[in-house]
């Protein structure tokens, strides 16, 4: 569960939020643990005595750089069916300085969704799921305000395609356990539509594998947890490994911490979304059963073929697709990662990131290599810190160099821009772009360039300074020689109901993700015309705070920043849509979202992004209760304070 529980995602050169999930007391502390050990395959330990030695200088270097939220890091690389390296570092508890070892388990929240494809997977081999028949069929309950819920299927779910407007975020994150989060999820989609038909993009959605979860405990009898225990984790010896349902009666977890403090065990209630606990340890037992196509000592476990399409690129039918080296897996979000491609290299690879914690996942089947990392949040501002993304990525082609897969590393991704060319006409590019935190204003400037700002809260901000953006003969618009470049693409056509689109994306390209080898293209906003000016109705609600009435105390956000509210106001350079603020996952960068009102009580989606900018999209519905007006947001509840 972002760039991310939640996949991250770089909408502009900002800091990231708890959100996004998607968020050492003395420098150079690094505490010595338990080495990772081989037996079978013959395979020396020093193999890859080099890879080893960056790897862990990195950790010292992230330890050592941000010790105000990067406590322990764990790490273990495998090759064919040895583990050549397995090390902790730092400390599972700062308060109690209790030393992280390799049985330290960590919440590695997104990477769950492989187990959840997984689970998928195993029921498909059992004849009791089929992968391109609506959820519905499984689901007799499920219900949504649009109709076309009941094409959904459980493809688009494990592929991020199934127009789910996103994550249902109430009792997400907590500090105690909270039971019931997947059936309360479902009960918020009852009145809520789909941000877009089922099979025509594919934007990042937690809420997929939630469905996933009511999926498995519907065709079994059996709650998704047990399941995952009984039919994985058991057969695969993962002893370490587990979802925190109750508070854990053993074991050793690394906990929360963040700008200087400790925190109590953290618990992730969506557990097919984000919830499990393991060690990279572990989790090397399941990428066994991926190179190994599904068995485990000679015992079936998955079909090979079941393997085989959660390593197939399920992008190629998408209707709108303005990223295609964004290659969606069923359960990883890359089957044909852009770091590992650039040296010609094969990864499945899934991320994940909590409240506190970021995890990244890699099976690299024709090398059969694979290596997991996992640790405390860094601090995105600071240059020296933990960056699960990059860390693995840098470990993963020193392997394959030291082995002999690749002679060299891929060259790192250049910066100089080529020459100027004549600037295109801006006028019908201008305007007010938006995604699912942060508008944003392109304004053209004298000299044919463009500048960025963001909406701050009361006023627009310039995006990285005073930049303004010139095209080049690449097409792209740079900024001096900076890494980010953009362009302006629109994509158009008529859908699957008959209905012509038009939408406008800001593209942006760079090193985004990764050790700085590969460049990622996104849409980062969508275009948004004026619309007729708020009516009466809208007008009334404007400048008022709505606080979250149904949303537990021991939550993250609750306990971090106080109870969640919200706030609806508008842009003067957008009239006829509602701006909303929600304070839940703020971390201190607060997050707006533009909506469009539906009737006189509801407002809706207005982007469709594929990728991640066009993840988590309320919809504001009012309801009068007696004399007193409700607002419902997703799965929270608010009262006017």
């Amino acid at each position: 569960m972002q760039q991310a529980l939640f996949t991250p995602i770089l909408t502009c050169p900002a800091s990231s939020s708890r959100r996004q999930f998607l968020g050492y007391s003395a420098a150079g502390m690094l505490a010595a643990v338990l080495p990772g050990g081989g037996a079978a395959g013959g395979l020396p330990h020093v193999a890859y005595s080099q890879t080893i030695e960056w790897g862990r200088n990195e950790i010292a270097r992230a330890l050592a750089g941000d010790p105000d939220n990067v406590a322990a890091v764990s790490i273990a690389l495998l090759k064919n069916d040895t583990v050549v390296w397995q090390q902790a570092f730092g400390r599972a508890s700062v308060r109690d300085n209790v030393v992280a070892t390799i049985q330290t388990r960590f919440n590695i929240g997104s990477v769950s969704k492989v187990l959840a494809a997984l689970a998928a997977m195993i029921l498909r081999d059992r004849g009791l799921l089929d992968l391109d028949v609506p959820v519905a069929r499984y689901l007799p309950g499920f219900t949504m305000l649009s109709l076309e819920y009941t094409q959904i299927t459980t493809r688009h779910l494990l592929s991020h395609s199934s127009g789910l407007p996103g994550t249902s975020m109430r009792n997400a994150f907590t500090f105690e356990p909270i039971p019931g989060y997947a059936a309360n999820a479902e009960a918020a989609l009852a009145d809520e539509h789909l941000k877009h038909l089922p099979g025509m993009l594919a934007v990042y959605c937690n809420d997929g594998f939630t469905m996933i979860e009511r999926v498995v405990e519907a065709l079994t009898k059996q709650d998704y947890a047990s399941f995952i225990q009984s039919n994985v984790l058991d057969p695969l010896g993962m002893t370490d490994s587990g979802f925190l349902t109750k508070d854990p009666a053993g074991g050793s977890f690394a906990l929360p911490y963040s700008g200087g403090q400790q925190y109590p065990q953290e618990f992730v209630s969506p557990l097919a979304t984000g919830g499990l606990t393991s060690t990279p340890g572990d989790m090397l037992k399941l990428a066994r059963l991926f190179l190994e196509q599904g068995t485990n000592q000679s015992r079936r476990i998955v079909s090979a073929d079941g393997i085989a399409q959660m390593g197939t690129d399920q992008t190629r039918n998408l209707i709108i697709n303005p990223s295609p080296q964004w290659a969606w897996g069923l359960g990883w979000d890359s089957v044909r990662h852009p770091g590992l491609a650039a040296a010609g290299v094969q990864a499945w690879q899934k991320n994940g990131a909590t409240a506190f914690f970021s995890s990244d996942f890699y099976v690299l089947p024709d090398q059969r290599l694979a290596l997991v990392v996992t640790g405390n949040t860094g601090d995105s501002q600071r240059s020296d810190t933990y960056r699960a993304g990059a860390l693995a990525e840098g470990v993963l082609l020193r392997a394959l160099v030291e082995e002999g897969s690749i002679r060299t590393l891929p060259p790192l991704v250049g910066h100089t821009g080529p020459p100027m060319a004549a600037s295109p006409d801006l006028t019908d590019v201008v305007g007010v772009y938006a995604n699912y935190n942060q508008p944003m204003r392109v304004t053209a400037n004298q000299d044919g360039s463009f500048s960025l700002s963001s909406w701050g809260g009361s006023t627009w901000v310039p995006m990285s300074g005073d930049a303004s953006y010139s095209y080049r003969r690449d097409g792209w618009w740079w900024s001096r020689d900076a890494p980010i470049s953009y362009r302006f693409e629109v994509v158009s056509g008529t859908d699957a109901n008959g209905q012509p689109y038009r939408y406008r994306y800001l593209m942006l390209r760079g090193p985004l993700f990764g050790a700085g080898y590969s460049q990622t293209i996104l849409p980062m906003g969508q275009q948004l015309l004026p619309l007729a000016p708020l009516n009466a109705a809208w007008q009334t609600r404007m400048g008022k705070t709505w606080t979250v009435t149904n949303e537990s105390p021991a939550t993250v956000p609750s306990t971090l920043n106080g109870t969640p509210y919200a706030t609806l106001s508008s842009l003067p350079e957008l009239p006829g849509y509602i701006l909303v603020r929600n304070s839940s996952y703020d971390d201190g960068s607060p997050e707006h979202q533009l909506l469009a009102p539906l009737t006189d009580d509801r407002a809706g989606a207005t982007v469709k992004i594929p990728a991640n900018a066009g993840r988590d999209l309320y919809e504001l519905h009012f309801t009068m209760i007696g004399d007193k007006e409700v607002l419902t947001i997703g799965s929270w509840a608010y009262e006017a304070s």
